[in-house]
């Protein structure tokens, strides 16, 4: 019997290996959990759009005088912008920029962010009429479309980024959101709610791929405790 490999075999072998192996892998990349699929998102700064400070500069849409501005976190700001602009473009919503705020270190990044080390929060501003969208419908659908009864979480997504939090800017702003707060805590959350209700900090955007990511991207992560819960009306 001889001893002699075939190089032809050989060779033939490897690339059917090699073709195995790159299919499993393609595989793989289609049957993984959505939410894994955020912890690959880039983490460039290169588009990074101008930063505000508790302005309306650094926004692409030209915000009318007398507008005015909510500020919050609900989690995953992707999935929160979403369904503000879906729900209230049209109908008062000027525009809705998803950035960080709440943290000591200036010009975060979302690398940084994402370490939870900045104090910082995924959060979302909006600017609105507020002739045709109130501050309390601001806030009532903040409560239905996530849950603000854990603490530095949402659904799979864990760290003090995705808090939940209401950040006003004066003192009307301030007694509307403890007052609807309290509401939801007693006939929608039986008393559960962790939402920080805080003074409106130093505002960043995010980097421009995360501005409307949902919109160029529909079937890019999405948490899945967003989503408008069902409740009766505040009373």
């Amino acid at each position: 019997m001889s001893n002699n490999s075939n190089p032809t075999s050989t060779s033939t072998n490897s690339t059917i290996l090699i073709a195995t192996a790159i299919a499993l892998i393609a595989a793989m990349a289609f049957t993984m959990p959505a939410f894994a699929t955020r912890l690959f998102r880039p983490f460039t700064s290169s588009t990074r759009l101008g930063i505000t400070a508790d302005t309306s500069g650094g926004s692409a849409t030209q915000i009318p005088e007398g507008a005015e501005k909510a500020t919050i976190a609900a989690g995953c700001f992707w999935g929160v912008e979403h369904l503000y602009r879906k729900h209230f473009d049209g109908k008062g919503l000027y525009d809705a920029r998803v950035g960080y705020t709440g943290g000591d270190l200036n010009n975060p990044t979302y690398r940084a962010v994402c370490t939870g080390s900045t104090g910082h929060a995924e959060a979302l501003q909006i600017h609105y009429d507020p002739s045709r969208l109130s501050y309390r419908q601001i806030l009532e659908f903040f409560y239905r479309l996530h849950d603000p009864t854990t603490a530095n979480r949402q659904g799979p997504d864990t760290g003090p980024q995705y808090r939940s939090g209401i950040y006003y800017h004066d003192t009307t702003q301030e007694a509307i959101a403890r007052e609807v707060t309290q509401l939801a805590n007693e006939q929608w959350y039986k008393g559960g709610i962790v939402t920080e209700i805080a003074p409106a900090g130093q505002w960043w955007d995010a980097e421009d791929y995360h501005q409307q990511y949902l919109h160029h991207n529909p079937a890019g992560y999405e948490c899945p405790t967003h989503f408008l819960r069902t409740f009766p009306p505040l009373q």
